[in-house]
């Protein structure tokens, strides 16, 4: 069967796109749409004239994904309760043949990175997006925005500190953060205050996102009592037909709680010094979608 060229070479790119958009916007639909939308100015572009399609694909990308991003800033300041990123299976996310590649990558989609990201302004956020989480020079990112290199520098260097300043420490360890998670979810069902007060740090934050549409906090719950007590009344109500799956999302081990077979919310926790440091609860069902999608 005989394949379409500009097909196949979008597709090979796709990954590297998808991944991109979502480090911009932080919600899957968000992205899809922009890699849709650079899907159609590629086929109907004069691909004889593009000599680098990555390049070309990665720059269109990257411009609508700004575009995207001014849209839906002035929706996210009316958002209900705290904001979280829409959570993604790291399968979706490009992978890099070395080790280290991974690390940055999966660092680069972590809930904490993305979350310190809003604060970016649009072009910042393309800027650090570009340079730390994929590399690129500064002369290409200069082409992408088209912005001179100088200023480029600057952008990324207002950005690399204003990350740096306000981004949490954790630990990137699947294994720790699963076993925290395994005893975390023992111990919150069975009523054990006191194992939940000794797997968390005494300052953790309980994060969650419900946009107004579950039940979530709707403000940040901080202190290991408050947030033990809280975790304990959740367990307490239950969630009808519930299923616990371990998965991977955003980089980290996440519990994608189901109800009656539907995604219901997600949990994730980052780690310090063997302590859960903070929680992540994601509720609003608009943002569980691509993982009922996903199966």
């Amino acid at each position: 069967m005989q394949t379409d060229p500009a097909t196949d070479v979008f597709q090979e790119h796709r990954p590297v796109l998808m991944g991109v958009a979502y480090r911009m916007l932080g919600r899957v639909a968000d992205a899809e749409d922009v890699v849709q939308e650079a899907w159609l100015r590629w086929s109907s572009a004069d691909r004889e004239q593009v000599r680098e399609p990555r390049a070309y694909l990665v720059r269109v990308t990257t411009r609508l994904a700004i575009d995207r991003l001014r849209q839906v800033q002035a929706r996210r300041e009316a958002y209900v309760g705290p904001w979280l990123p829409e959570p993604l299976a790291t399968d979706f996310v490009t992978a890099a043949p070395d080790s280290a590649d991974r690390a940055v990558l999966a660092e680069s989609v972590t809930l904490a990175v993305l979350v310190v990201l809003e604060s970016l302004s649009p072009l910042e956020r393309a800027v650090f997006v570009l340079r730390e989480a994929f590399g690129y020079p500064y002369a290409e990112i200069a082409t992408v925005l088209e912005r001179g290199e100088a200023a480029v520098r600057q952008l990324a260097g207002r950005a690399r500190r204003h990350v740096e300043e306000r981004r949490p420490r954790f630990e990137v360890d699947p294994d720790r953060q699963r076993d925290l998670t395994e005893r975390f979810l023992a111990a919150a069902a069975g009523d054990d205050l006191d194992g939940l007060l000794h797997l968390l740090a005494e300052d953790v934050r309980l994060v969650g996102d419900s946009g107004g549409k579950a039940k979530a906090p709707l403000r940040v719950i901080e202190t290991a009592d408050k947030v033990g007590r809280f975790l304990l009344g959740v367990a307490r109500g239950g969630i009808p037909a519930a299923e616990f799956v371990f998965t991977e999302l955003n980089g980290g081990i996440a519990l994608l709680v189901l109800s009656e077979g539907k995604p219901d919310s997600v949990f994730q926790v980052d780690v310090v010094d063997g302590r859960i440091q903070t929680v992540y609860i994601i509720r609003n069902p608009d943002k569980l979608g691509a993982l009922d999608a996903a199966g």
